[in-house]
């Protein structure tokens, strides 16, 4: 037999810890041994810097943190012991903590698997403009979207991220732009009410728009600015959540899903041109998810020649809020609409390789090569990508695999059929002059003859007599001519200058 007896250096030893871990519990078969700061059975150890997330880190720096026995069955925690002194964060190896990103590509990845289901995948294909520009042209075709423009993608996550109290009471809005058709549509789509604010100066053929999506429109005001402060006065008085295009993270993580979808449709791709439109958060999101998944990839923004707000503010190093610019407000829309918040700059800043300005007369001349070319109708913002190419502004793309976000398709038929009139003057294709004839009988027949043996063809012609008494006797005769190309134009020029010098082009 053993004999049960303690000795007297065993007795003391046992005290010693009943004073320290505290009496043994009654109630309970069974009792582990003290846990301190995940050690089982052995004494506190210091609690090491990568384990501070698992306490109050103010606490523990203050030498507050308590530590508890912990039993597998019965009994309350008991208090056992004051911690270890601790040491500051300051005493391990400095570890650098990168800065939270404001738009990570998790929030990209999270947007791409909500909408998937409403947004259609947009073809990015390969242009028949290649050839002629020397380098291999993928068109990202964002104008096939519902309402015609890649905005839907950002309006629909943000959206969707609304809680459902704010659902339920709807949204508002007070501009005409492509932002604002994709919230009538997709809100009503998601039965969200909601309210389109406008002035009286819109369109019907606009507003018709709007109330087929099934939104409620209301004509307020002279201005934009009327109907903007009508729509926040009724968003506060009814609790509507006033929209209009930021740069929410919500939003531009949808907008940057065309850049994933870029980059899985194009193998080998070397380089994005993007516009650099509205609130930037086109290209924002797309260059955030292009150097994501390939750091190597060129990121391009183009934005008009009239208004460089993105250009300047990378120069100053600062968003600039407005360049005190007059441009064609007819003709760029949407583009009209425009800032630079302080992360959409920070951005484009990180991630944009590239910022270049095309003209109004590239920008028409581009919206004219998609319909020839492509048998697309896009806008001004929607050409600005392919205008930057043609322009011969960027040859370090020659002989590269280059995708062109081709964002929006939107404007009115009377302006449309303008924008091409004018495009088909700067390319060479449509000439227009005025000439003085004598009243002779054949004058006039011989201007048709030497027309006709240039291989033009007459679009129109007027034929006034002169008041004037130093043209007595003599007819100005206007013409417009359509020719093949630019050597034709000039032929034409040429010959018509040496026969007539009174004539006067007027499509300069």
């Amino acid at each position: 037999m053993y004999s049960m007896a303690m000795t007297q250096d065993e007795i003391n030893t046992y005290k010693a810890d009943e004073l320290r871990l505290g009496p043994s519990q009654p109630g309970g078969s069974y009792k582990c041994g003290p846990v301190s700061n995940g050690t089982v059975g052995g004494r506190a150890t210091l609690i090491e810097p990568e384990r501070l997330k698992d306490f109050g880190e103010e606490e523990l720096l203050n030498g507050d943190v308590k530590v508890y026995d912990t039993k597998v069955v019965g009994g309350p925690e008991i208090k056992l012991m004051d911690p270890p002194k601790t040491r500051r964060l300051s005493e391990f190896r400095n570890v650098h903590r990168p800065l939270v990103q404001f738009l990570r590509f998790e929030d990209i990845s999270a947007a791409a698997f909500r909408i998937q289901t409403v947004i259609q995948k947009t073809p990015c294909t390969y242009s028949r403009l290649s050839k002629q520009y020397g380098m291999d042209l993928y068109l990202k075709k964002e104008h096939l979207h519902y309402t015609g423009s890649v905005k839907e993608r950002g309006v629909l996550y943000l959206l969707t991220s609304l809680t459902q109290a704010q659902q339920r009471k709807g949204v508002i809005v007070a501009t005409d732009c492509n932002f604002s058709m994709a919230v009538a549509h997709h809100a009503v789509e998601l039965k969200i009410p909601v309210f389109v604010i406008m002035p009286s100066c819109c369109s019907s053929p606009r507003l018709r728009i709007y109330r087929d999506y099934g939104a409620m429109v209301i004509s307020y005001g002279s201005t934009s600015h009327d109907s903007q402060d009508h729509a926040c006065h009724l968003a506060t008085e009814n609790g509507y959540l006033y929209l209009e295009e930021d740069e929410s993270a919500a939003y531009l993580a949808g907008m940057g899903t065309v850049g994933m979808e870029i980059y899985e449709q194009v193998s080998k791709l070397d380089a994005v041109v993007v516009p650099a439109a509205g609130q930037y958060g086109l290209l924002a999101g797309t260059a955030a998810a292009i150097k994501h998944l390939n750091s190597r990839v060129l990121v391009i923004g183009v934005e008009p020649e009239g208004f460089p707000l993105l250009l300047q503010s990378l120069k100053t190093d600062s968003p600039i809020k407005d360049l005190h610019s007059n441009p064609n407000k007819k003709l760029y829309g949407d583009l009209m609409e425009r800032s630079l918040g302080v992360d959409t700059f920070q951005l484009a800043k990180k991630f944009v390789d590239k910022v270049i300005t095309v003209s109004e007369e590239n920008s028409l001349v581009a919206m004219l090569r998609f319909q020839e070319f492509e048998r697309s109708t896009v806008d001004t913002e929607g050409a600005m990508g392919l205008a930057a190419i043609l322009a011969g502004q960027l040859p370090e793309l020659k002989g590269k695999k280059v995708a062109v976000v081709v964002s929006s398709a939107n404007m009115e038929l009377e302006l449309m059929r303008q924008c091409v009139d004018r495009a088909l003057v700067l390319d060479d294709r449509v000439s227009k002059f005025s000439v003085k004839l004598g009243e002779w009988p054949g004058d006039m027949a011989k201007l048709l003859d030497v027309l006709s043996r240039e291989d033009v063809r007459l679009l129109d012609v007027c034929h006034r007599r002169q008041s004037d008494k130093s043209d007595l006797f003599k007819a100005k005769v206007e013409c417009v001519v359509e020719t093949r190309d630019k050597t034709q134009s000039n032929h034409l020029r040429k010959t018509l200058s040496e026969r007539y010098p009174s004539i006067c082009w007027l499509d300069r």
